[in-house]
């Protein structure tokens, strides 16, 4: 077997680490080591872990990079074959790791995620990768188990392992060597979609991205930023912009950069008429930041055109997600019709 290394960036998650980390450390022997990577804590997160997990790597870094920083720093001095990039407030089961290895080597999937559920509420999928990720024609990203703010009961629907088109960032297996190919998280993003940029890249290179079935792992979610926070909606809203902007290649890019933006206008409009204006403000601000970085962001993408090679198109969906969720009332996955995703 191949060696794998169960990778947590930290920061402040004292409480995390003590609640979850004991699970993390019995359920990955013997299959993965466990490292942690600290941003620079304040709290005692460093403390703990060297009283009460010796067993456990540590790397130090000396100040916070982010969620995407952090990792790539990180994940530098560690040496290993794969890496599982795991969140503190997740909370891992008994055989979580084998049969993603496993579908990964069946299928040769350059990265692969097992169904995320809902600590809280177990029966139910959770915000941060469900079952799965896709992306729609305006780059909209969605889940098998979650649209939008529509959540799907777990049945055992998505039971079966399948491709996908980004895996989450919350539970995320992915071979070192092509992580640092495609040169890491972009940490522009700071944190927030990383995951599904880095997916993208791999994709436009040809590779394959899966969701394994077999395995499941409970996500607290909103351990660092609740999703309703407002800096979250301003980082989702420019980071998707610099999502697109970056991996979009296989049509003329202009026409879904102006659809894009006037969606968010409507968006930003409907934060209005409910009187959310710091929401509204962040709409705003994701956009003036997206203008200033454009020239930035126009180089990254000359260099991902220029990396192209057999693009894999699979889990792309044809269609608008937000009509078929607001107009055609379509709130769970299995209502969209399969033959509307492109397959490889």
């Amino acid at each position: 077997m191949k060696q794998v290394a169960v990778v947590i960036l930290n920061w402040n998650g004292e409480n995390h680490l003590r609640n979850f980390l004991p699970e993390v450390i019995q359920h990955s022997a013997p299959h993965a080591d466990v490292w942690v990577i600290d941003n620079a804590s304040t709290d005692d997160s460093v403390a703990l872990l060297k009283k009460e997990f010796p067993e456990v790597h540590l790397v130090q870094l000396k100040e916070n990079f982010g969620f995407a920083g952090g990792y790539n720093k990180g994940l530098a001095q560690i040496k290993s074959d794969l890496f599982v990039l795991l969140n503190t407030d997740v909370q891992v089961t008994p055989n979580w790791i084998p049969p993603v290895l496993e579908f990964m080597e069946l299928q040769d999937l350059a990265a692969c995620q097992p169904k995320i559920l809902n600590y809280n509420n177990k029966e139910w999928f959770e915000y941060a990768g469900a079952s799965g990720g896709f992306i729609d024609r305006d780059g909209f990203i969605f889940c098998a188990g979650r649209i939008f703010d529509s959540f799907e009961q777990d049945h055992g629907q998505y039971n079966k392992d399948k491709e996908v088109f980004w895996a989450s960032g919350a539970c995320l297996f992915i071979r070192s060597e092509l992580y640092f190919k495609v040169g890491g998280f972009d940490q522009d993003f700071f944190a927030h979609m990383e995951e599904i940029d880095l997916c993208w890249r791999l994709k436009n290179r040809g590779y394959r991205i899966g969701a394994s079935g077999k395995s499941h792992v409970y996500h607290v979610g909103g351990g660092t930023l609740h999703k309703y926070n407002p800096f979250k909606t301003y980082l989702n809203f420019r980071n998707n912009l610099f999502l697109l902007t970056k991996n979009y290649h296989h049509r003329p890019f202009v026409p879904l950069l102006f659809r894009r933006l006037f969606l968010d206008g409507l968006a930003a409009f409907r934060f209005i008429i409910e009187g959310n204006w710091n929401y509204f403000k962040a709409v705003l601000k994701a956009h003036v930041s997206f203008y200033f970085s454009f020239r930035k962001t126009l180089k990254k993408r000359k260099i991902e055109h220029r990396a192209l090679q057999s693009p894999n198109l699979t889990g792309w969906y044809t269609k608008s997600v937000i009509f078929d969720y607001y107009l055609n009332k379509k709130h769970s996955f299995q209502e969209l019709d399969s033959d509307d995703f492109k397959q490889s």
